[in-house]
């Protein structure tokens, strides 16, 4: 996946095998084109079905699409693909050759990976989800963001829309992200939709070791971010030790500690990465400290007053979906701030122009 270095595969499956401890494993059709699914599926052999929770995403059409560099494959409602008529059609397609990838005859969780604004707003599309739930292909059905940051009056108006139907959302959040997504954790709070919070480890700052920027392997995911944005996230780690001192927890677990006590957050699945370098913390140690994450820690107001302060983010990168900062025709990943966003955004008490825009 880009971050770090690569490992051996068999090493891999050991680090992914859910146990008692952690019964959850996420996948992606679209990652290695169906080769994460078939690792998944090595991961999962022999284990009994009750025994975990496998979360899919499906939504990006590599079986007849055109990867396009770094952009990645179309998503599925691309019109040069398909009409609204074959939406229903491809969603069981893809949830049934990923299924038979990993081996397994269901989903627990299943979502629509990295929507264009067809797929927020289709009721054709979510129709097509709740099938494959009401079928058994899926146990809920919810959506999944990205890759990158953003969508925030995307996610809320698809809330509005079909909330009664989507159980889940995977989000990006994390103590040193709280911006743009903790305007959205009030419309799934209402909705009562959990939060899957995703990028927990803030790009494995939060793992204690992450190497200095041009340590970086040659197309690292994390080279995207700021320049210095690794000094300046070393230097909020070190506010806010005292707060994990406090409580014997390591950044990883204070990191998800807090992100477990933001409103609708169920679940936290931060990225394992082994880091470059013979100082570097094992994977397998990163894999432990979170299936070790104390049940019985509560952060005091207090503290997250201080988190919050220390890990203020707003403002700091352009955003993707419906934002005041499109530019250009229309893309799978980003557009204007329609009329439709614009009273979603008064109903929820955003402002476009103050809340959705970079400013230093």
């Amino acid at each position: 996946m880009r971050f770090g270095i690569p490992i051996d595969e068999d090493r891999l499956v050991d680090l992914l095998r859910p146990d008692e401890r952690l019964t959850s494993l996420v996948t992606a059709d679209v990652y290695g084109e169906g080769a994460a699914d078939r690792l998944v599926g090595r991961t999962l052999d022999g284990l009994d079905r009750d025994a975990y929770q496998l979360v899919g995403a499906i939504g990006h059409d590599f079986y007849e699409g055109t990867r396009d560099g770094a952009k990645g494959y179309p998503r599925f409602t691309d019109p040069r693909l398909r009409g609204a008529d074959q939406y229903a059609g491809y969603l069981r397609m893809a949830a049934e050759a990923s299924l038979e990838r990993c081996g397994v005859d269901r989903f627990d969780v299943l979502l629509l990976h990295n929507p264009d604004r067809i797929g927020y707003t289709s009721e054709v599309v979510w129709r097509g989800m709740t099938d494959l739930r009401d079928e058994g292909i899926a146990g809920t059905v919810g959506i999944a963001p990205g890759p990158a940051n953003g969508f925030t009056l995307d996610v809320i108006g698809c809330l509005e829309r079909f909330g009664s139907e989507i159980e889940w959302a995977m989000l990006i959040l994390n103590p040193f992200e709280p911006w743009p997504v903790s305007m959205a954790l009030p419309a799934c709070e209402q909705f009562d939709v959990k939060v899957l919070a995703r990028v927990v480890d803030f790009g494995g700052v939060f793992h204690g070791r992450v190497p200095d920027e041009d340590q970086f392997a040659e197309g690292d995911h994390r080279s995207f971010r700021p320049a210095g944005w690794v000094a300046d996230a070393r230097r909020r780690l070190d506010e806010i030790a005292p707060i994990a001192d406090a409580h014997g927890l390591t950044p990883l677990q204070l990191a998800c500690t807090w992100t477990l006590q933001q409103p609708a957050v169920e679940s936290v699945a931060p990225t394992l990465i082994q880091e470059p370098g013979e100082g570097a913390k094992p994977v397998e140690e990163e894999r432990a400290e979170l299936a070790s994450l104390p049940s019985d820690v509560t952060l005091t107001e207090a503290e997250l007053e201080e988190i919050a302060r220390v890990g203020d983010n707003r403002g700091c990168m352009d955003l993707k979906g419906g934002t005041p900062g499109h530019a250009g025709e229309e893309r799978a990943d980003s557009w204007p701030v329609t009329s439709d966003l614009e009273i979603v955004a008064a109903r929820w008490g955003v402002d476009p122009d103050r809340d959705l825009v970079k400013t230093g």
